[in-house]
């Protein structure tokens, strides 16, 4: 269970990324005029991914992972280790942080009155988000780095 999950858990994350990315570059073109803008669309995409994503992670970190097993059971020996914490911690709270900032942005930017509020709404819950994404992913030939494409 625990390998079939994380391997959804690893591919799920390119389409959140290039979903994210994807309504950072709409906003930045400026296409977020009307209901169902490119944005938009990119926006329910990228929101859809990323609870997917919250859903698959929660599961690993409280019933499936070794790594955040061994980190619950005695919090301050893992906060001394440098991948448990990264595991227990750091990509944990990165990925919850893109999270809200991915449907606090989505709501911000659908009752905005104008599109250059809906624009820069868009722009910077969206762009935080991703940034917080990209720094919170195990990219290879880190510590914790783990491969691009699992298998």
């Amino acid at each position: 269970m625990y390998s079939a999950v994380l391997l959804i858990h690893s591919w799920l994350r390119w389409i959140a990324l290039v979903a994210a990315v994807g309504v950072t570059l709409a906003a930045l073109r400026n296409r977020v005029e009307g209901d169902r803008s490119i944005a938009d669309r990119w926006g329910l995409a990228a929101m859809t991914a990323l609870d997917f994503q919250m859903l698959l992670g929660l599961l690993l970190y409280f019933a499936l992972s070794p790594f955040t097993t061994e980190a619950l059971q005695n919090f301050s020996a893992a906060m001394k280790n440098p991948q448990l914490r990264f595991w227990a911690v750091e990509h944990s709270s990165s990925m919850f942080a893109a999270v809200i900032l991915a449907h606090v942005g989505r709501a911000l930017a659908r009752k905005a009155r104008t599109p250059s509020a809906k624009r820069m709404r868009l722009l910077v819950c969206f762009g935080l988000a991703t940034v917080l994404i990209l720094l919170g992913m195990p990219w290879p030939g880190l510590t914790n780095g783990r491969p691009l494409f699992r298998t």
